[in-house]
Protein backbone atom coordinates (compact mmCIF):
# COMPACT_ATOMS: atom_id res chain seq x y z
CA UNK A 1 0.00 0.00 0.00
CA UNK A 2 1.42 3.55 -0.93
CA UNK A 3 2.19 5.85 2.08
CA UNK A 4 -0.26 8.50 0.83
CA UNK A 5 -3.12 5.63 1.20
CA UNK A 6 -2.27 4.70 4.50
CA UNK A 7 -1.69 8.85 5.37
CA UNK A 8 -5.81 9.39 3.97
CA UNK A 9 -6.64 6.42 5.55
CA UNK A 10 -5.28 7.77 8.84
CA UNK A 11 -6.28 11.46 8.65
CA UNK A 12 -10.02 10.51 6.96
CA UNK A 13 -11.85 11.41 10.30
CA UNK A 14 -10.24 14.93 10.02
CA UNK A 15 -11.36 15.22 6.26
CA UNK A 16 -15.18 13.57 7.12
CA UNK A 17 -15.59 16.60 9.92
CA UNK A 18 -14.36 19.32 8.06
CA UNK A 19 -16.85 18.44 5.15
CA UNK A 20 -19.26 18.86 8.28
CA UNK A 21 -18.14 22.50 9.44
CA UNK A 22 -20.71 25.26 9.70
CA UNK A 23 -17.87 27.42 7.23
CA UNK A 24 -18.11 24.50 4.43
CA UNK A 25 -21.77 23.84 4.58
CA UNK A 26 -22.71 27.20 3.74
CA UNK A 27 -19.85 27.92 1.58
CA UNK A 28 -21.58 25.29 -0.29
CA UNK A 29 -24.88 26.67 -0.79
CA UNK A 30 -24.03 30.06 -0.79
CA UNK A 31 -25.26 31.31 2.56
CA UNK A 32 -21.78 31.86 3.76
CA UNK A 33 -21.35 35.44 5.43
CA UNK A 34 -19.61 37.92 3.47
CA UNK A 35 -17.80 38.83 6.21
CA UNK A 36 -16.59 35.52 7.56
CA UNK A 37 -15.58 34.69 4.12
CA UNK A 38 -13.75 37.97 4.00
CA UNK A 39 -11.87 37.41 7.16
CA UNK A 40 -10.77 33.51 5.83
CA UNK A 41 -9.57 35.28 2.45
CA UNK A 42 -7.56 37.58 4.22
CA UNK A 43 -5.96 35.43 6.41
CA UNK A 44 -5.61 32.75 3.42
CA UNK A 45 -3.62 35.70 1.65
CA UNK A 46 -0.84 35.54 4.59
CA UNK A 47 -0.79 31.67 4.75
CA UNK A 48 -0.31 31.61 0.89
CA UNK A 49 2.87 33.89 1.71
CA UNK A 50 4.53 32.01 3.69
CA UNK A 51 2.77 28.78 2.57
CA UNK A 52 5.50 29.54 -0.61
CA UNK A 53 8.26 29.90 1.63
CA UNK A 54 7.97 26.54 3.09
CA UNK A 55 7.76 25.25 -0.33
CA UNK A 56 10.24 26.87 -1.27
CA UNK A 57 12.75 26.18 1.26
CA UNK A 58 11.74 22.07 1.27
CA UNK A 59 12.51 22.61 -2.65
CA UNK A 60 15.86 23.84 -1.91
CA UNK A 61 16.34 20.42 0.43
CA UNK A 62 15.12 18.19 -2.22
CA UNK A 63 17.40 15.15 -2.96
CA UNK A 64 15.78 15.03 -6.45
CA UNK A 65 16.62 17.31 -8.81
CA UNK A 66 13.16 17.13 -10.80
CA UNK A 67 11.44 17.55 -6.97
CA UNK A 68 13.27 20.22 -5.81
CA UNK A 69 11.72 21.88 -9.37
CA UNK A 70 8.18 20.52 -8.64
CA UNK A 71 8.23 22.23 -5.52
CA UNK A 72 9.36 25.99 -6.95
CA UNK A 73 6.62 25.36 -9.45
CA UNK A 74 4.13 24.60 -6.17
CA UNK A 75 5.60 28.06 -4.58
CA UNK A 76 5.07 29.97 -7.41
CA UNK A 77 1.40 28.68 -8.07
CA UNK A 78 0.67 29.05 -4.11
CA UNK A 79 1.41 33.25 -5.08
CA UNK A 80 0.40 33.38 -8.96
CA UNK A 81 -2.97 31.29 -9.46
CA UNK A 82 -3.78 31.85 -5.83
CA UNK A 83 -3.46 35.27 -5.34
CA UNK A 84 -5.23 35.73 -8.71
CA UNK A 85 -8.37 34.42 -6.98
CA UNK A 86 -7.97 36.24 -3.62
CA UNK A 87 -7.85 39.53 -6.02
CA UNK A 88 -10.84 39.09 -7.31
CA UNK A 89 -12.65 38.64 -4.16
CA UNK A 90 -10.62 40.84 -1.45
CA UNK A 91 -8.81 44.34 -1.95
CA UNK A 92 -4.76 43.72 -1.86
CA UNK A 93 -4.55 47.09 -0.05
CA UNK A 94 -6.62 45.61 2.70
CA UNK A 95 -4.75 42.45 2.93
CA UNK A 96 -1.86 44.25 3.33
CA UNK A 97 -3.11 46.17 6.27
CA UNK A 98 -4.34 42.77 8.29
CA UNK A 99 -3.16 40.88 10.91
CA UNK A 100 -2.07 37.42 10.99
CA UNK A 101 -4.60 35.88 13.47
CA UNK A 102 -4.23 32.90 15.65
CA UNK A 103 -4.99 29.38 13.21
CA UNK A 104 -3.04 31.46 10.46
CA UNK A 105 -0.38 32.33 12.81
CA UNK A 106 -0.44 28.65 14.29
CA UNK A 107 0.05 26.85 10.90
CA UNK A 108 2.46 29.04 8.77
CA UNK A 109 4.71 28.89 11.93
CA UNK A 110 4.55 25.18 12.11
CA UNK A 111 4.69 24.63 8.52
CA UNK A 112 8.11 27.04 8.19
CA UNK A 113 9.60 25.59 11.01
CA UNK A 114 9.03 21.80 9.73
CA UNK A 115 10.32 22.34 6.52
CA UNK A 116 13.30 24.27 8.12
CA UNK A 117 14.28 21.37 11.04
CA UNK A 118 12.42 18.04 9.76
CA UNK A 119 13.69 15.68 7.61
CA UNK A 120 12.77 17.55 4.23
CA UNK A 121 10.49 13.80 3.47
CA UNK A 122 8.23 14.76 6.67
CA UNK A 123 8.36 18.27 5.64
CA UNK A 124 6.76 17.52 1.83
CA UNK A 125 4.08 15.34 3.70
CA UNK A 126 3.17 18.14 6.52
CA UNK A 127 2.80 20.51 3.10
CA UNK A 128 0.71 18.16 1.46
CA UNK A 129 -3.08 18.39 3.10
CA UNK A 130 -3.02 22.06 1.77
CA UNK A 131 -2.93 20.57 -1.55
CA UNK A 132 -5.03 17.17 -0.93
CA UNK A 133 -7.57 18.59 1.26
CA UNK A 134 -8.24 21.79 -0.48
CA UNK A 135 -9.20 19.72 -3.84
CA UNK A 136 -10.84 17.27 -1.67
CA UNK A 137 -13.29 19.83 -0.47
CA UNK A 138 -13.35 21.79 -3.51
CA UNK A 139 -14.69 18.36 -5.43
CA UNK A 140 -17.07 17.54 -2.39
CA UNK A 141 -18.64 21.02 -3.16
CA UNK A 142 -18.50 21.24 -6.49
CA UNK A 143 -20.94 17.67 -6.82
CA UNK A 144 -22.90 18.63 -3.82
CA UNK A 145 -24.00 22.17 -4.09
CA UNK A 146 -27.56 22.95 -4.74
CA UNK A 147 -27.35 26.74 -4.91
CA UNK A 148 -27.66 28.51 -8.35
CA UNK A 149 -25.62 31.90 -8.36
CA UNK A 150 -23.56 30.98 -5.51
CA UNK A 151 -21.21 34.30 -4.87
CA UNK A 152 -18.11 31.88 -3.93
CA UNK A 153 -18.44 29.89 -7.41
CA UNK A 154 -14.89 30.84 -8.50
CA UNK A 155 -13.71 29.89 -5.35
CA UNK A 156 -15.32 26.22 -5.98
CA UNK A 157 -13.94 26.08 -9.30
CA UNK A 158 -10.70 27.19 -8.71
CA UNK A 159 -9.81 23.95 -6.15
CA UNK A 160 -12.58 21.61 -8.07
CA UNK A 161 -10.42 22.28 -11.21
CA UNK A 162 -8.48 20.34 -13.40
CA UNK A 163 -4.86 22.74 -13.22
CA UNK A 164 -5.49 22.36 -9.42
CA UNK A 165 -6.15 18.70 -9.45
CA UNK A 166 -2.64 18.22 -11.60
CA UNK A 167 -0.47 20.03 -8.74
CA UNK A 168 -2.23 17.62 -6.18
CA UNK A 169 -1.18 14.44 -7.82
CA UNK A 170 2.29 15.83 -8.33
CA UNK A 171 2.75 16.40 -4.88
CA UNK A 172 0.93 12.98 -3.72
CA UNK A 173 3.28 11.26 -6.42
CA UNK A 174 6.18 13.02 -4.92
CA UNK A 175 5.42 12.08 -1.32
CA UNK A 176 4.93 8.50 -2.27
CA UNK A 177 7.91 8.25 -3.98
CA UNK A 178 10.42 9.89 -1.16
CA UNK A 179 8.38 7.96 1.56
CA UNK A 180 9.57 4.43 -0.77
CA UNK A 181 13.24 5.17 0.15
CA UNK A 182 12.08 5.90 4.02
CA UNK A 183 12.32 3.17 6.97
CA UNK A 184 8.92 2.30 8.59
CA UNK A 185 10.03 5.18 11.76
CA UNK A 186 10.47 7.63 8.99
CA UNK A 187 7.55 7.71 7.14
CA UNK A 188 5.49 7.28 10.84
CA UNK A 189 6.88 10.40 11.19
CA UNK A 190 5.78 11.86 7.99
CA UNK A 191 1.95 10.77 8.73
CA UNK A 192 1.90 12.48 11.52
CA UNK A 193 3.13 15.81 9.88
CA UNK A 194 0.28 14.93 7.71
CA UNK A 195 -2.05 14.71 10.12
CA UNK A 196 -1.05 17.25 12.13
CA UNK A 197 -1.24 19.44 8.98
CA UNK A 198 -5.01 18.39 8.44
CA UNK A 199 -6.35 19.33 11.86
CA UNK A 200 -4.50 22.84 11.11
CA UNK A 201 -6.52 22.82 7.88
CA UNK A 202 -9.77 22.01 10.12
CA UNK A 203 -8.99 24.75 12.71
CA UNK A 204 -8.17 27.45 10.30
CA UNK A 205 -12.24 27.26 8.68
CA UNK A 206 -13.50 27.38 12.54
CA UNK A 207 -11.21 30.09 12.76
CA UNK A 208 -12.45 31.85 10.01
CA UNK A 209 -15.99 31.04 10.75
CA UNK A 210 -15.75 32.10 14.61
CA UNK A 211 -13.55 35.19 13.39
CA UNK A 212 -11.36 34.18 15.91
CA UNK A 213 -8.73 36.88 16.82
CA UNK A 214 -6.39 37.41 19.29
Amino acid sequence: MKWSTKAWKASEAIYQSITELAFIEELMNGKLPEEKFQFYMLQDSHYLEHFGRALALIGGRAHDTQDMLAFVRFSEGAIVVESALHQFYTDPEQADQSTIEPACHHYIHYLKSTAATEQVEVAMAAVLPCFWIYKAVGDYIYQNQEASNNPYQKWIDTYAGEEFGVLVKQAIDICDKVAAECTPAQQAKMTEAFITASRMEKIFWEGAYDIRKW
